[in-house]
């Protein structure tokens, strides 16, 4: 259903912005709006809205909206070296910030420790992580053939329950402003798995560390 609103909301958006895109008649004195304009416009939103609603997973539907909105999909060898650019860029922004890149195959994977993203128990970003968040929107943008996954996670402190909302609640604050930063939201998905994917142990507090975080997906946009 919020894939639905979403693509309802991008044809309302490309119904306001239209009259902007007007001559004025010459002959009559009165503003009209090209057809060629309008082909456009509803076009593209069109092809977002149905391909949001199409596809049997998220990914598959923010791929399928990206690509009828009109942003071209990666193939063959350009996927790769389009990733190793983005990559050899993040790691250039980054460098420094406590965010690590890791490479898998054509996926990068920046890992946000909890300890420096987020106050214990909160899920409101520390003011001093905002650069780091800024110089990953600007990469992101840079390179906006690519669909993000931004999944939470925590420690074993605190109930099941607690966790696995306080772990949704980070992953969508940091969605919520790289999109204020200007990342296209059709690009993002946020999922939280509370403390069931642990990467440490959690019987060290070095390990609870670790297991506070956010990690940031991002996948080549391609066709399949």
């Amino acid at each position: 259903m919020k894939q639905v609103m979403h693509a309802i909301a991008i044809l309302v958006i490309a119904s306001f912005l239209i009259p902007g895109c007007s001559t004025v008649n010459p002959y009559t004195g009165e503003k009209q709006t090209s057809k060629s304009t309008w082909g456009t416009a509803i076009g593209a939103a069109s092809g977002a809205a149905v391909g949001m609603i199409a596809g049997h997973n998220s990914k598959q539907r923010r791929r399928n909206a990206l690509i009828g909105a009109g942003v071209g999909a990666l193939a063959g060898g350009g996927v790769g070296y389009y990733m190793d650019q983005q990559e050899a860029k993040l790691r250039q922004k980054l460098q420094g910030s406590g965010v690590s890149v890791t490479r898998q195959g054509d996926r990068i994977i920046l890992n946000m420790p909890g300890n420096i993203t987020f106050r214990t128990g909160s899920a409101d970003i520390n003011a001093s992580f905002f650069d780091a968040l800024n110089a990953v929107a600007l990469v992101l943008k840079e390179y906006p053939k690519t669909i993000l996954d931004i999944y939470g996670h925590t420690d074993s402190v605190g109930n099941d329950a607690s966790n696995q909302t306080l772990s949704e609640q980070r992953a969508a604050s940091v969605g919520r402003y790289l999109t204020t930063q200007g990342v296209d939201p059709m690009r993002i998905a946020t999922q939280g798995f509370g403390e069931t994917k642990p990467i440490a142990s959690n019987d060290t507090e070095a390990g609870k560390q670790q297991n506070r975080r956010v990690e940031l997906e991002i996948s080549p946009l391609t066709q399949q």
